[in-house]
């Protein structure tokens, strides 16, 4: 049961921030959540599959914890724990660190700035790290198959938002800036 108390509480955490992230920045009139919306074809085809996955898998996740009654090897539970942890600290860093850049998909209309300091010289996508780190390690806590495909189904969405929607959208906003960046920092983790 400590376990699951453990998983549940940075689980809350975890959301708590993204939440509180998304309410902050709609009091001061920025528009956060911008998956899907003035978009078109596939674009907007992998935001709203990547915005039903990521609001289906907790409460996935939170089924899967209360009626899971397998025991759990100790290196499972470190294992899972670690990266739970590991996940909900590189979101909260990358979210706090983007500040008022921070947005759930790309708006050709809002007003960014390209980040790069902190965290970001270490991933150029850490919030999806983060994201994909606390799916991965309530999956080695906690697994279940059907968790486990929606856990791949999310990742798979992630990495497409990043690369077809992203990516695109940074280099035509930001140019020759962002290129030198993606060249000096890896998508996920490390330097170049």
């Amino acid at each position: 049961m400590t376990l699951k108390i453990i998983i549940i509480t940075l689980m809350g955490i975890f959301y708590i921030c993204y939440f509180s992230k998304m309410i902050s920045q709609r009091k001061k009139g920025i528009k956060t959540d911008q998956l899907g919306k003035g978009k078109e074809g596939f674009f907007k085809f992998i935001e709203l599959a990547l915005k039903l996955i990521t609001y289906t898998i907790p409460i996935l996740q939170v089924f899967t914890i209360f009626t899971f009654d397998e025991l759990v090897s100790l290196w499972r539970q470190v294992l899972g724990i670690l990266l739970t942890v590991l996940g909900v600290m590189i979101f909260i860093i990358s979210i706090l660190q983007m500040k008022d850049n921070w947005r759930a998909g790309v708006q050709r209309d809002e007003k960014t700035n390209l980040v790069t300091g902190g965290i970001y010289t270490i991933s150029r996508n850490p919030a999806f790290l983060g994201f994909n780190l606390m799916y991965v390690g309530i999956l080695t806590t906690f697994f279940h198959w059907y968790l486990c495909l929606a856990t791949i189904l999310a990742v798979i969405f992630f990495h497409l938002q990043i690369v077809y929607v992203e990516e695109p959208f940074l280099i035509e906003k930001f140019g020759k800036a962002y290129l030198d960046y993606k060249h000096k920092v890896y998508r996920y983790f490390g330097k170049k």
